[in-house]
């Protein structure tokens, strides 16, 4: 089977992430959203959106994916422009960014699993040309949240368990 060439941006460095029993590698260069999307500038204005591997990891299996926002429609932070179902749970997809919705990723109709796969390469789901949330942060803040997050569900599983 001949693979396609990856139109992902290139990851350039990452570092390591773990939290109890959840393991990645986050993009250094990546701007982060507190919904779990992360954000990689292309070139000038353009940027590339994905979920992390938490977000992914959160959904499960991955099964569908729909984007509702067609090229050249004007986005605003918040909007929803889709959904994505996983075995897990399904979820809105939100926008991160102000500005004009570029393209969804054309490779997720043949392989959808790569949204699970490879988040941070071929597994993006969609381009637009604007400024990223001022929500978003960098990797710092998005490690902090995750900490966070995770400790919240730690604590949570704990209480359940011994009531």
């Amino acid at each position: 089977m001949r693979r396609e060439r990856s139109t992902a941006a290139p990851v350039s460095a990452t570092s390591f992430y773990k939290r109890s029993n959840f393991v990645t590698h986050l993009p250094t260069e990546c701007l982060y959203s507190p919904s779990h999307f992360w954000l990689a500038r292309v070139e000038g204005d353009r940027w590339r959106v994905g979920f992390t591997k938490f977000a992914t990891r959160m959904l499960g299996e991955i099964v569908d994916v729909q984007l509702d926002a067609k090229p050249g429609d004007v986005i605003a932070s918040g909007d929803i422009i889709g959904s994505i179902e996983g075995f897990k749970a399904i979820s809105d997809i939100y926008c991160v960014a102000d500005g004009k919705f570029l393209a969804a990723n054309p490779a997720l109709k043949a392989d959808i699993e790569l949204v699970g796969r490879e988040p941070y390469a071929d597994g993006w789901l969609y381009e637009f040309e604007g400024t990223p949330d001022a929500k978003c942060g960098d990797l710092a803040s998005y490690r902090a949240l995750l900490d966070a997050t995770i400790d919240k569900m730690l604590s949570k599983q704990q209480h359940d368990e011994h009531p």
